[in-house]
């Protein structure tokens, strides 16, 4: 008897196990503490994991393959990984086991030495799930002094034939991320379906909590996002390419006081546990512009190629190439505690509470809401990167770590010290000014630095520059910040710091 182990974002019904109906194989599930516990995660995270896991196993079992699932409060469920398995072997009488590359360094680490320890056959098999291997970018930049983006982009681009046109880039550019920063101001409309499941939430819920598993925000059944089947995935895509697409990268990066989504797929969640594959993802996209080019610009369809066959492969070869020292990674020496609020937000600065509000309530924000709201204020903060890890890895549903890491300790907190972002990415308020209605009904002035009603953001920031400037000496795209700093008195600097300061001490208070 073969035991072959799913872990629950393997979820890809069209992987090659699942071809042929094996009589003497068998597929095993699990809903564990271990993997609740880790770090405190939103409840609707668990659920939406809890739920895809058990569509799953129910089309497998449907197929006519023989599975075993443990849910998280079976008798027999032991909770760990290296407990379960070794109960299955002996109970089963399994001969061999197989499993699926983990994308998490941990659970890679931990199968392999529960391997290590096993008297039977063994063997790994690759997911078949993303476009790259594990050590394509280390390969692709193999002898260079940078990894740069646009680079591996341009060449997955050619490497699938997507959006190409004779070898060159289809429309005469490769990027068309100018295109994509307009500030979304009431209109064009964004209608948004939800997928409905009142009574599986509820008792997923109800499990979850019975169970006594810690967790972080609240399960709205009327507008839960995140589908449980592939059917539900591919309906949520079809979905985005008939009224989202259009309008999609124009307004990625916009930000809204009133909206969660905007015209953002909401996708990320279906594609990290495996529902849907990139390729079919991005193909699907572009085969709906094909037919609807008369309405739809070639920047809305670049914009989201590049966000799944660009950032997504990238991010995930990044992890594997500096695993599992990058996770230690923390280049700007920041110390300090996350604020109370990222768990409540209880705060007067509008731009935080809208973007944590949403993450509490929907387990979802869209990359700039991540990247220069949330992100940008731990950094100006300087918050220790374990702890923003921590709470990024947590509350958001689509949070695996080798996605989440990397745009997190890398991107956003600059903590690796420029292995994925050449510059930091903060900003005081007026960025967020021009992406977003945040700071029309904001408690602060949007261009004060100084005053009880200046924004935290525009003294944080003067204040992080001159704090980190050492760091940042031989860094070209830093430069122009600096030199305005430089020209900022003496006197309204040590003012500037002050005013930062305060806000640091008990940056709850604000």
């Amino acid at each position: 008897m073969k035991l072959r182990l799913i872990l629950g974002d393997q979820l890809n019904l069209q992987h090659p196990w699942f071809e042929t109906v094996e009589e003497k194989v068998t597929y095993l599930l699990m809903e564990m503490r271990q993997e609740t516990d880790y770090a405190p995660h939103h409840i609707q995270k668990i659920v939406g994991f809890f739920g895809a896991m058990r569509h799953f196993a129910q089309v497998l079992k449907q197929q006519g393959h023989q599975v075993i699932y443990f849910k998280l409060d079976d008798v027999e469920n032991q909770q760990a990984l290296p407990a379960n398995l070794n109960a299955i072997i002996e109970q089963q009488q399994i001969t061999s086991f197989e499993y699926q590359h983990p994308d998490e360094y941990r659970l890679d680490q931990q199968l392999k030495n529960f391997c290590e320890g096993l008297d039977l056959p063994t063997k790994v098999h690759d997911s078949h799930h993303f476009m790259t291997s594990r050590e394509e970018l280390s390969q692709f930049f193999e002898g260079k002094k940078q990894l740069i983006l646009e680079f591996f982009y341009r060449n997955m681009r050619k490497q699938f034939n997507l959006l190409m046109e004779q070898g060159q880039p289809e429309g005469g550019q490769w990027n068309f991320d100018k295109n994509n920063r307009k500030k979304w101001k009431g209109s064009p409309a964004i209608p948004v379906a939800y997928i409905p499941k009142t009574e599986e939430l509820q008792a997923l819920e109800k499990l979850i909590h019975t169970a006594g598993v810690k967790t972080i925000g609240t399960l709205n059944t009327d507008n839960y996002l995140f589908p449980f089947s592939r059917e539900e995935a591919l309906a949520q895509l079809a979905y985005f390419c008939e009224h989202l697409l259009v309008h999609f990268g124009d307004y990625q990066d916009a930000l809204h006081t009133e909206e969660i989504n905007l015209f953002h797929s909401r996708i990320s969640f279906s594609l990290n546990v495996k529902m849907i594959s990139p390729l079919e993802v991005v193909e699907k996209v572009i085969a709906y512009y094909r037919q609807h080019e008369d309405e739809i610009e070639l920047s809305q369809v670049e914009g989201f190629v590049r966000q799944i066959i660009g950032w997504r492969e990238y991010m995930r070869g990044i992890y594997w190439k500096e695993m599992p020292a990058y996770a230690e990674k923390n280049a700007l020496e920041n110390h300090n505690p996350l604020p109370d609020f990222y768990w409540t937000a209880k705060t007067k600065m509008n731009c935080l509470h809208h973007s944590i509000q949403n993450s509490l309530d929907n387990a979802y924000a869209h990359h700039i809401q991540r990247l220069m709201i949330t992100g940008n204020f731990a950094l100006l903060a300087q918050v220790h990167p374990d702890a923003v890890d921590q709470w990024y890895l947590g509350i958001y549903a689509d949070a695996i770590e080798w996605v989440q890491i990397t745009n997190t300790r890398g991107m956003s907190q600059w903590a690796d010290g420029g292995i994925v972002a050449t510059k930091p990415y903060v900003s005081a308020a007026s960025y967020i000014n021009k992406m977003s209605n945040y700071c029309e009904s904001c408690s602060y002035d949007k261009k004060k630095r100084l005053g009880e009603d200046a924004c935290p953001f525009n003294s944080l920031y003067w204040n992080f520059l001159d704090d980190k400037k050492q760091y940042f000496t031989k860094n070209n795209r830093m430069a122009m910040m600096l030199r305005l700093l430089e020209k900022i008195p003496a006197q309204e600097l040590s003012e500037i710091k002050a005013r930062a300061g305060a806000i640091l001490s008990n940056p709850n208070a604000y």
